[in-house]
């Protein structure tokens, strides 16, 4: 395990918090990677010299998975419309069959996904998916009272959806480091779409915690096989340095121009009498109510002062020449 804690993701936990779910709320999500490997990991984890993997420290990976959390926080909270937080874990190593192991015979999702053509699978736990379903269809989120042995072709196309989401996320967050193309395969949830990673073949394995409202948290795993992050060990070996994003001259042009055409109000108020309310009980048709204004009248754009002008004609309309700006446009 790498020896320090995930890097904060702002706005969403802190780093307190989220050592205090992840160990207290275990029920809620898989069991610690830590405890999977018991017996296979000795001297091989990712402080053991390199034997399981290839890529130091794996501070550099860890660094793109809480780039990640920011990305998964926005795909639940787009699923089911109520705040989220989200984190990333630390980091683990492990071999497939003890990951597979300690999950046990529970309800799990394994979306498959590809990295560059790569197999890449996400683990979510059925728990987690239920409670996505009866949100995203208007419930309040709970859990039948016995959990299904199989999930429902609702679930199917749902975890579709997040495997598609996933994807995009986790390309974003490669970005600045090694651009790579991820891709959703098609998914039926069974533990089958793990089997073209061999059960012995060593994966990083990458966790977000995620959490709606002030709720218990539940598990998100990512798992990179070795094979899969090879390709990239050299910068896996170095530092994250983010690249400024390159302007598209093609759409700042049409948003520019979208921008320009925006209609706004213009209003001018030409005087603003006061009368009392005792003649305002009394007026009838025909009576007169006087009013006087100076030679320039406020000028409002969406009700928000422009400046002072002067009233009178243009092209025989009503017209106000602006005398003078004033305001936020100045």
């Amino acid at each position: 395990m790498v020896n320090e804690p995930a890097l904060p993701e702002s706005g969403t936990t802190g780093a307190s918090d989220r050592r205090e779910r992840n160990r207290a709320d275990a029920t809620v999500g898989v069991t610690s990677l830590g405890a999977m490997a018991s017996g296979n990991m000795a001297g091989g984890g990712v402080g053991g010299g390199g034997k399981m993997h290839p890529f130091g420290d794996l501070h550099t990976l860890q660094h793109l998975s809480a780039r990640a959390a920011r990305g998964v926080r926005q795909m639940f909270e787009g699923l089911w419309r109520i705040e989220t937080r989200s984190w990333a874990e630390p980091l683990e190593v492990v071999r497939l069959a003890d990951y597979r192991l300690a999950r046990g015979d529970r309800l799990t999702a394994w979306l498959p996904l590809t990295m560059d053509d790569r197999p890449v699978v996400a683990v979510l736990d059925g728990a987690l998916l239920l409670e996505v379903i009866d949100l995203f269809f208007g419930g309040n989120g709970e859990l039948p009272a016995g959990m299904p042995l199989e999930f429902t072709p609702a679930a199917d196309v749902l975890a579709g959806r997040i495997a598609q989401s996933l994807a995009r996320t986790l390309e974003t967050a490669w970005e600045p480091l090694a651009p790579a193309r991820f891709e959703a395969e098609r998914s039926e949830l069974t533990a089958g779409f793990a089997a073209n990673i061999e059960a012995d073949e060593v994966v990083v394995a990458t966790r977000f915690g995620i959490a709606r409202g002030q709720g218990k948290p539940a598990l998100l795993d990512v798992l990179y096989p070795v094979p899969t992050l090879k390709p990239h060990s050299v910068p896996l070996n170095g530092k994250v340095v983010a690249k400024p994003a390159g302007v598209d001259a093609e759409w700042q042009t049409a948003l520019t121009r979208a921008a320009m055409t925006v209609r706004l109000p213009v209003r001018s108020v030409l005087a603003e009498p006061v009368i009392s309310l005792a003649r305002l009980m009394n007026l009838k048709e025909g009576d007169i109510i006087p009013i006087s204004f100076g030679n320039d009248v406020p000028i409002m754009i969406g009700g928000v002062p422009l400046g002072l002008g002067s009233v009178g004609t243009s092209n025989g309309r009503a017209a106000i020449r602006i005398s003078k700006f004033e305001g936020p446009s100045q």
